[in-house]
Parts: C-alpha cells; structure tokens; sequence
C-alpha cells in the first residue's frame, strides 16, 4: 500500500497538470460513470492530501475520495491519450495530460461534510502543515499498544506505513515493542520532526529514503540496495541481514498485519 509521500505527490502532480482548467472526466470501467459525467468539463479547483486519502476538488464543492488500497495505481501521461481499457475506474483529460486510476479500494464523489468527516477521524499528517503532533502525543502516551502498532495506526498518525515505521524507529533506537504509554515526550517528538523531513524528501523523490550520508554505500563501501522499493534503508525487507551499524542480524515478525523489521542491537530488544 502506498505511504503518504506518495499520496501527497499524487495531490500534487494532479495540481500541476490539472488545476484551474475544465477537466475531462469519464470512467471506462463504468464504475464510476454516473459521478463522472456530473463532474466533466468542470474546473479541478482544489487538490489535498491527508495520510493515504487523496481528494480532488471541483467547482461546486465536489471533491472525488480516492483511497489506492492494495492494489489502486495512479498513473500519468501525455495527451492525446491512448484508448481506455476496460479496467480504467476513472480518467482525467486536458489538452496536454492524462491520468488514468485503476483498482482503488475508494472513488467515490463526496461534498464538503463528508470530506470533513474523513479528515476529522485521521491523525496528524506529518506532510500536512500545521497538523499538530500534539494530538498524537495524546493517545499515544496513554496507551498500552505497542509504538509499532500505533504508528501503523491512521487515527494516530496518519501516513505512516510498514517502511517508515520501520525506519523511524531504528533512526531513533526505539523498541518497537515498547508500549506507547513509556515512550518520553522528547522521543516522540524528534520521532515527528524526522518523519517531517523524511516524507518531504519522500514527496521531492517520489521514493522513500531513510539512510543518513554517512551510511551510505558510497561511504561505508557497501553494495547499494537492490530492490523494487528503490531507496536506501536500515532495516526495512532486511532480514537476516546485518545491520548497518551494529552488525547485528536484523529480525523480522508480524506486528499490526504487517511484518516489522528491527535491529536488535540498536533498538535494544
């Protein structure tokens, strides 16, 4: 499943093809159609971004929910656009752009409430200005859930996935056992301001990439990291592999559905 970097660049690639001209809008798969046809030749006035949420706004206060799940893949390309095969759930049109959805979990046309209603159960976005890591800080420093667990956890934080959960909590020692309730406030909030930095990086890239320049291959003379994710990490699908640092074999388990991966070493379990 996609992490925020890569919803928030989704929001803001459609804004830089799309935004402030009339759209053409239709859904070849049929799924969407009857919402489509309401929507084109209208003006995309508006895009956002909230954890794995991507809404895109119309004049009228329309906003199409898009979720990509599992398995949804957003994709962009130049005009003319070739034809549709069947499994396009909706497709946006200008002179110059296309995109084309397919397999989203959600595409849904919704107004003004029922988006406020999305934002209102998510956590803070670390890519959203002026989310507060405050309210996060709440629930987290109440609870007896594990770290990992709760920064899986949308309603806590929204758009962290099973890489930069990973990743953050070795960048900071932490046991991804530890509950909630025993993590310092001076550890969640570095922990916030690192997944700050790193998202960003992750929305400039459009990959996500946790290794400091000092743990770089280049500078420790290692091989780079092969894999369909692409960027360099510490531990994340590194199991049984040595650290980075430590040497330490990395582990692996299942943690909130997903498989979690540490260092023993360096996050003290």
């Amino acid at each position: 499943m996609p992490e925020g970097h890569t919803i928030h660049r989704l929001a803001q690639d459609h804004g830089e093809r799309f935004a402030g001209r009339p759209v053409a809008v239709s859904s070849p798969q049929g799924r969407f159609a009857e919402s489509a046809a309401l929507l084109d030749g209208r003006t995309l006035d508006g895009v956002d971004a909230h954890g794995k949420h991507l809404f895109l706004g119309f004049e009228g206060d329309e906003w199409i929910h898009i979720h990509l799940g599992l398995f949804g893949k957003l994709g962009f390309g130049p005009a003319p656009a070739p034809p549709a095969t069947d499994t396009v759930r909706l497709r946006l049109l200008n002179a110059d752009h296309y995109a084309d959805l397919r397999g989203p979990t959600a595409c849904a046309l919704i107004g003004e409430g029922e988006k406020k209603a999305i934002h209102d159960r998510l956590g803070p976005d670390p890519l959203r200005p002026g989310d507060d890591p405050d309210r996060a800080w709440a629930r987290i420093s109440r609870s007896r859930t594990t770290i990992a667990a709760l920064l899986m956890d949308q309603k806590v934080v929204a758009g962290v996935g099973n890489v930069y959960r990973a990743e953050v909590l070795f960048r900071h020692g932490i046991d991804p056992y530890r509950p909630g309730r025993e993590l310092r406030r001076p550890e969640w909030d570095a922990m916030w301001a690192d997944l700050v930095a790193l998202m960003r990086e992750g929305v400039r890239n459009n990959r996500i990439d946790t290794v400091r320049d000092e743990h770089l291959p280049e500078a420790m003379g290692r091989p780079p990291r092969v894999d369909d994710h692409g960027g360099e990490v510490y531990v994340y699908r590194r199991a049984n592999m040595a650290c980075h640092i430590c040497t330490t074999e990395i582990r692996t388990a299942d943690l909130a559905a997903r498989n979690l991966f540490w260092c023993p070493g360096c996050q003290g379990a």
